[in-house]
């Protein structure tokens, strides 16, 4: 899964990455803790052509919901179940989008089972960008929200020895399959990344509270 990730990219820079108009209001970078439930950065296709960055709430909300809190928290969708199950098999063939992160956590537990944070990066330092989907969803008040889930795969080999998943991770040529812009095909995108795409380090348990924050939470663990 992808519970846990750090965007430090400005929102300038995310806007130029991506050839998207950015929308006025955006969460707040860097952010080296970004939790479920939270605005995160999200590209999507424009209406009118062109591409938008834009905030969306981490947590996909399905139109049957009557509140954000009607059922589970759906931060990951499978990307092996995500044409098949209601929640996301619409957005799934016409509401992808990309979500850009510096990198993302994973736990391991050691032989007391205490929680050990991972922080995983790629190789050669690029932004990872998380293929996602959303949705929008408006409440019987007239409530309205813009949701996503980041899209997961079975890990690679390499992963494994963190965690049994992984985001699906889209490289820049990828990008306008996705967003739709290149016509039909994007499930062939959600495969695991290369072996050598990613790197990782221990760090501090800190990250293991969802109010800690700050540029010390990616350093690597001192030994």
């Amino acid at each position: 899964m992808c519970g846990r990730f750090a965007i430090t990219l400005p929102a300038d820079a995310m806007a130029q990455l991506f050839a998207a108009a950015p929308d006025n209001a955006l969460p707040p970078v860097p952010e080296y803790n970004v939790c479920p439930t939270q605005t995160v950065h999200a590209v999507l296709a424009g209406e009118s052509g062109g591409r938008r960055l834009s905030g969306l709430r981490w947590g996909f909300v399905p139109h049957w919901y009557k509140t954000p809190t009607d059922g589970p928290l759906l931060i990951n969708a499978r990307a092996e179940t995500i044409a098949e199950k209601p929640a996301f098999r619409a957005a799934c063939r016409t509401r992808r989008c990309l979500i850009p992160a510096t990198g993302f956590y994973e736990w391991t537990k050691d032989s007391t089972g205490a929680r050990l944070p991972w922080y995983i990066r790629r190789t050669d330092g690029a932004p990872a960008v998380f293929a996602g989907v959303w949705q929008d969803w408006t409440g019987a008040e007239g409530e309205r929200l813009r949701t996503c889930a980041i899209v997961t795969i079975a890990a690679n080999v390499a992963m494994q020895a963190i965690h049994h998943r992984m985001p699906v991770i889209l490289e820049p040529e990828d990008w306008p399959l996705w967003l739709g812009e290149a016509g039909k095909g994007a499930a062939r995108l959600m495969r695991a990344a290369p072996e050598d795409a990613l790197t990782w380090h221990r760090v501090d348990p800190a990250v293991n509270s969802n109010r800690a924050e700050g540029p010390d939470l990616i350093a690597p663990l001192a030994h």
